[in-house]
């Protein structure tokens, strides 16, 4: 992962980018990706969007790469381990979602009983 991150900040570094990264900018642009995303789903049925065709696949996957690129960029810049914080909120989130109340559902952790 480490090196991941250090050759997407040497991509920026060697285009004069870092002035245009700050976490700001990163965030949208990350939302921007994950937009673009969610374009190749909408409309789809859940089955179609689990087998999709090899051409929309690999579009995809280049989508995906956006992304990552960009949340990672956020972490470097804010000096955030991804994956540390990953499993941290994997942590919290089974505090919230505890198996006995949210197996089988789709409810918000607020809305159980």
């Amino acid at each position: 992962m480490q090196d991941l991150i250090d050759s997407i900040r040497k991509f920026a570094e060697e285009r004069d980018w870092e002035q245009f990264h700050s976490p700001k900018n990163l965030s949208m642009a990350l939302t921007v990706e994950a937009g673009e995303l969610m374009e190749y789903m909408q409309w789809l049925t859940e089955e179609e969007s689990r087998n999709l065709p090899p051409d929309k696949l690999a579009q995809v996957e280049d989508e995906i790469g956006d992304v990552m690129i960009y949340l990672f960029r956020i972490a470097d810049q804010l000096d955030i381990n991804p994956l540390e914080a990953a499993q941290k909120k994997l942590v919290k989130n089974a505090g919230k979602y505890p198996v006995e109340n949210a197996k089988g559902n789709a409810l918000k952790y607020t809305e159980f009983k």
